[in-house]
């Protein structure tokens, strides 16, 4: 993340452009713009060495007007209260877009995972999710994976709220293993969510999938799928970066032999020789017809938004683009496919889980990627037409979507007491 920039200051900036014109009453907007729920947290582990380390992690709950809150937890060097606060936002909107019944929270532990054993990140996150345990509940707050914590780390959450409960509570969060009770198709959805809409937006903009270029930066769960997905869907993925760097070669990358070979070593995907490397900014500035940045926020600022060469920008990632970035791609004609809209495959497929779990009976996988790719579509159409409705920006178009409907919520149940 940019250290310049306050990414909940931009998640405000957004609502208030979305309340302005809804004509929100000002109590309300005050209301959507803070956070219902920050708990922040100092927990001691006791490192292999014997030594212990005190960490700092938080869990904000935005709003529960339209059910429990939902979210994932980042384990990041980075991470702060604030960043947290603007993430629960915008997985509130999220949620309301792909018009779910739940509301937005995020959960985060400053630390660096690549200097932890697993049996040290074992005992951080169980430590953690003891701490923070008083706001989670299959029916109150359901947490999900995020950077640096995936299939494993949730298993963990679950095995510790459910000793604490005395019996097992598989619905207390999502993207588990599926021998845990997770959900087939949960590790790929927010990839294959983002691709869904791409094809969406390609319609729109009259971008041939066959013969389009496709840049991807983040080569992580979403930045992977979607890349693959992608390749599957006839595009040509011709950069790709990761933590490390990039790798661009306008003929064409092999996604699929640069997942299974490259991705997760030390050199990262730089190491694949038969192409060009590149750094991560440069990667965003290259030439091709559809950008998907898929890693942390405020990648595309005022300061690169006008060396952007893509028509379409799908935004895997949540919050990329800067509210000044996007004022100058809507002015070279960029049609921005927003977060809460674009990566919304993740918690819909979450919310699968969930009401699976709920039930004890498990769907196949091709249910699960029919329902998904439905919703996304069906959420697409909803904010396409709200766009030509209000001629606005596609991100304006689903905040008002988005806000309305938890503003609705808000209103009907009214402030107790």
């Amino acid at each position: 993340m940019s250290q310049h920039i306050n990414v909940l200051d931009m998640a405000r900036e957004q609502l208030a452009v979305a309340a302005n014109i809804l004509d929100l009453d000002k109590g309300l907007h005050d209301v959507l713009s803070k956070p219902m729920r920050q708990l922040i947290v100092h927990f001691p582990v006791v490192l292999d060495n014997g030594e212990v380390q005190v960490f700092e992690g938080y869990r904000v709950q935005h709003n529960a007007a339209r059910g429990p809150t939902k979210g994932g937890i980042r384990y990041h060097p980075d991470v702060d209260v604030e960043e947290t606060t603007a993430l629960a936002m915008w997985m509130t909107w999220k949620c309301a877009v792909a018009n779910i019944p739940y509301g937005g929270a995020k959960g985060s532990v400053k630390v660096d995972i690549k200097q932890l054993s697993k049996r040290e990140l074992e005992k951080l996150t169980r430590r953690f999710v003891t701490e923070i345990g008083s706001m989670i509940g299959e029916r109150s707050d359901i947490p999900a994976p995020d950077i640096g914590t995936n299939a494993q780390v949730m298993a963990w959450i679950m095995d510790t709220l459910s000793m604490q409960k005395g019996y097992t509570v598989p619905g207390v969060v999502t993207g588990k293993p599926i021998e845990l009770g997770g959900s087939e198709g949960r590790t790929e959805a927010t990839g294959r969510g983002v691709v869904v809409v791409m094809e969406e937006a390609a319609k729109v903009m009259n971008i041939d999938l066959g013969n389009a270029k496709v840049v991807v930066q983040g080569f992580g769960n979403v930045g992977a799928t979607a890349a693959k997905l992608a390749e599957e869907a006839g595009a040509t993925v011709v950069g790709i970066s990761d933590a490390v760097g990039g790798i661009y070669n306008p003929k064409g990358l092999p996604v699929h032999d640069l997942f299974n070979r490259y991705s997760g070593r030390d050199g990262g995907i730089r190491e694949y020789k038969d192409a060009e490397q590149v750094t991560n900014a440069q990667l965003l500035e290259l030439p091709c017809d559809i950008l998907i940045p898929a890693a942390v926020a405020a990648q595309i600022t005022k300061d690169n938004a006008d060396k952007i060469k893509a028509r379409l920008i799908v935004e895997g990632g949540n919050g990329p683009c800067t509210p000044d970035a996007d004022h100058i791609l809507s002015d070279k004609s960029v049609l921005v496919v927003p977060d809460i809209l674009a990566n919304a495959g993740g918690v819909i497929v979450s919310y699968f889980e969930w009401v699976q779990d709920l039930q004890n009976f498990f769907w196949e996988e091709n249910e699960v990627n029919h329902k998904l790719t439905k919703i996304m579509r069906h959420s697409f159409a909803s904010v396409e037409a709200s766009m030509m409705a209000h001629k606005t920006d596609m991100r304006t178009a689903a905040l008002i979507i988005g806000v309305k409907r938890v503003a609705d919520a808000t209103i009907r149940r009214g402030i107790f007491p």
